[in-house]
């Protein structure tokens, strides 16, 4: 049994065509281990794979617009995770289930903040889902917190809230 790691292997880089696939599928496994509850089965049976798929691959191949990204973490060959950014904003984060607690979120966390720096950002701004705990513990490890702002969003059958999470950068 090998007690310690080697770290060589974990990167991170900015997305390329055809990370969209694995992208698609860490977004769908994520939401289903962690939002199922709080977003519904009937919500998370409705999502549209490929549709997610496209938007993704759009966004890989065409950015909107100054300061958006998509970053990607990799174990070895694999993509085992991802960031969106846009300005001044971390828009997704997200961690292959089989694949967190492996400091791949804090690599991506750190390198979209390095982003957002360098496109003049003093400030990163996130949302977190409603009961998302473990979210919360790790954004507060990494020195952000909740700023007292919410949302309600529409998902059809129930309504959820986000709550901002800030730092300045």
């Amino acid at each position: 049994m090998t007690l310690f790691r080697d770290l060589a292997d974990v990167s991170v880089r900015p997305a390329v065509p055809g990370d969209e696939a694995a992208v698609t599928a860490i977004q769908l496994g994520a939401w289903r281990a962690t939002h199922d509850t709080a977003l519904g089965e009937d919500v998370m049976e409705r999502l549209d794979a490929e549709l997610m798929r496209e938007r993704w691959k759009a966004a890989i191949e065409t950015a909107p617009g100054p300061g958006f990204a998509v970053l990607v973490a990799l174990d070895g060959p694999d993509l085992v995770g991802f960031a969106a950014v846009a300005p001044g904003q971390v828009m997704s984060l997200e961690v292959a289930p089989a694949h967190r607690r492996a400091g791949h979120g804090s690599r991506l966390l750190a390198a979209a903040v390095d982003r957002l720096r360098a496109d003049g950002a003093r400030e990163v701004t996130t949302w977190v889902l409603d009961g998302d705990t473990a979210r919360e513990r790790f954004l507060a490890d990494c020195g952000l917190g909740a700023d007292g702002t919410e949302r309600t969003l529409a998902t059809g059958p129930r309504n959820v809230v986000e709550r901002r999470w800030s730092a300045s950068i």
